[in-house]
């Protein structure tokens, strides 16, 4: 059965990535490439029966936590980049055009730029309760708003929703973050969503699931949201019997 894997970090963003190695049991033949994102991406055929896959590597990643500049301004549309304007469009899991009234009411009256994407994330933050009971595939953010409830995933997903609303270009962030500096998570490691917001010529990394800034991200991924970065997409019936996340300081 075809596949195709999204789990090596990319090598385009401020990280190294030293001694990766595979491992595939059975042995398969890997063909790797990368998509329109420039995400890594890598395609096995999977044989019949049981498979274990496994990648490790050691990623050398700047030691400052995200940064943050409170004066960052929102640029109009014309001064937006030409490639930062798809991630300004609705997409599946982020419907700005039907969420864009509700946008208005919460967010309207914020300072455009910096503040009204951190007024955001922490609307966010504090009416989204991590549950991974609650969490499905299918949902858009939306659902996320009406259920309250989801993974990183969906909380990056409704605060881009409502920053698109706004013309703030955003795009849907994932790969590893270990827990260094911080309380450690009563939950297993996980891969991790967060985005990224263009403000004032660059882009911002926002997290409304943790809402701090974090050190130690290692960027798998981008696109306009979690359909552009599937983990594994499998073309054809697969169970998926068990899964460890492993990020940690060296």
């Amino acid at each position: 059965m075809a596949s195709i894997w999204q789990v090596r970090p990319r090598g385009d963003s401020a990280q190294t990535i030293l001694q990766p190695s595979w491992q595939c049991n059975p042995e398969v033949e890997v063909h790797s490439y990368l998509d329109l994102y420039g995400n890594p991406c890598d395609r096995l055929l999977l044989p019949e029966g049981s498979f274990t896959f496994r990648y490790d590597a050691v990623a050398e990643v700047p030691v400052a936590f995200d940064p943050v500049d409170k004066d960052a301004c929102q640029l109009p549309v014309q001064q937006i980049p030409d490639d930062a304007l798809i991630f300004i469009l609705p997409s599946r899991f982020c419907p700005s055009d039907l969420m864009g009234d509700q946008a208005w009411d919460l967010f309207g009256s914020v300072e455009p730029g910096w503040p009204r994407v951190q007024a955001i994330c922490d609307f966010v933050h504090q009416n989204v309760r991590f549950d991974y009971g609650n969490a499905s595939p299918l949902a858009s953010a939306v659902d996320v708003l009406r259920e309250g409830a989801g993974v990183c995933r969906d909380y990056a997903h409704l605060a881009m929703t409502f920053c698109r609303a706004f013309n703030i270009p955003c795009r849907y962030t994932f790969g590893y973050l270990p827990e260094i500096g911080v309380v450690p998570h009563d939950h297993p490691i996980d891969f991790c969503a967060w985005f990224e917001a263009y403000l004032e010529g660059r882009w911002w990394t926002f997290d409304p699931r943790n809402n701090e800034p974090r050190t130690g991200r290692v960027v798998c991924g981008r696109g306009r949201d979690a359909l552009d970065v599937p983990m594994v997409t499998t073309y054809g019936p697969a169970e998926l019997q068990s899964m460890e996340v492993w990020s940690y300081e060296a």
